[in-house]
């Protein structure tokens, strides 16, 4: 009767392409002669390349299914159709690590495998494979002052290339990915998703690393956990004492007052008023008053005379 190309797949005869690629990726590596060496393996090997490399093209299948490997390998019969002999007669080119090296890619195709958790087993032998995993991305996530004060959920759509179930070939599809961002992350922070980049046959996903931008923000410059606000003061305001009000960014309106001298290096610094802790959002850090002091540009000589007095500066 001749070789049973099906029962060398261990497939039923209404195998799809995607069936029959996959019974063959699993016999090829148990069967390959470089991870078994027991009797009879190499020539089952032979026979699997045999079997795929007509399954798998439409027209040999096509020709195999109705005139079984007599057809396939003499020719079609007159009667149907054919000349005194099929012009194309099929004949297996007797080189089965070709047809694997076609099918998984490369020169040394068992350098690409790999398992999660454990090593492939091929026949009676335990052989790591290593698969390589692709340079992570990297992209920046610009979040506002506000964002990273109180917190916030992102959702952000990726399209990546992804494995369809034939393990061979792969289509573009999008995913959402959420960042729940948590109250007092800094810039710079990472946040991982692991192994989201596009598939390959041969490779490990990339890992996506998002980064931590911050927006800049109108009235406060962010320090560490500490939040600067500065404030435009006169020359008698800095001498004489004033108040100052800051709306907070949970919206509270604190009114500090200010009865120092105000001096060119002078800070007024307001406890727990600033951005939370990442690691204890309860906790903030402190919030920093600093003041640009405006001198005027004139001064008559009366009013020179009178600041000297009022200083009790000696002329």
């Amino acid at each position: 009767m001749g070789n049973d190309y099906y029962e060398t797949l261990e497939l039923n005869r209404h195998a799809t392409d995607a069936e029959i690629k996959k019974a063959y990726r699993r016999l090829a590596l148990k069967f390959h002669p470089s991870s078994s060496r027991e009797p009879g393996h190499t020539e089952r090997f032979t026979q699997l390349g045999e079997a795929y490399e007509v399954l798998s093209d439409p027209q040999k299948k096509a020709i195999y299914d109705k005139f079984g490997e007599e057809g396939l390998k003499g020719g079609i019969p007159p009667e149907y159709g054919g000349s005194e002999a099929w012009s194309s007669k099929y004949e297996y080119h007797g080189n089965p690590d070709k047809t694997f090296r076609q099918f998984f890619g490369g020169d040394n195709p068992f350098a690409d495998f790999f398992t999660n958790d454990a090593p492939l087993q091929f026949g009676g032998l335990q052989q790591v494979m290593v698969k390589t995993q692709d340079s992570h991305i990297e992209r920046d996530l610009y979040l506002s002052l506000d964002d990273l004060f109180h917190g916030c959920t992102k959702k952000i759509k990726i399209s990546r290339r992804v494995m369809n179930e034939d393990g061979c070939t792969s289509s573009i599809k999008d995913k959402i990915l959420t960042i729940d961002v948590e109250p007092g992350w800094r810039e710079g922070t990472r946040i991982v998703f692991s192994k989201e980049g596009d598939q390959g046959p041969n490779s490990i996903p990339a890992d996506i690393v998002f980064i931590v931008r911050q927006k800049a923000h109108p009235l406060f410059i962010r320090q560490q956990n500490d939040l600067v606000y500065k404030v435009q003061i006169s020359l008698e305001m800095a001498l004489t004492g004033f108040s100052v009000d800051v709306e907070t960014l949970d919206g509270r309106l604190l009114t500090i007052p200010i009865n120092d001298i105000v001096h060119p290096a002078y800070k007024k610094e307001v406890i727990g008023e600033g951005m939370p802790l990442s690691q204890d959002p309860s906790r903030k850090g402190n919030l920093i008053i600093t003041f640009d002091v405006q001198f005027p540009e004139k001064l008559s000589a009366e009013r020179r005379q009178l600041i000297k007095q009022a200083l009790n500066f000696k002329i």
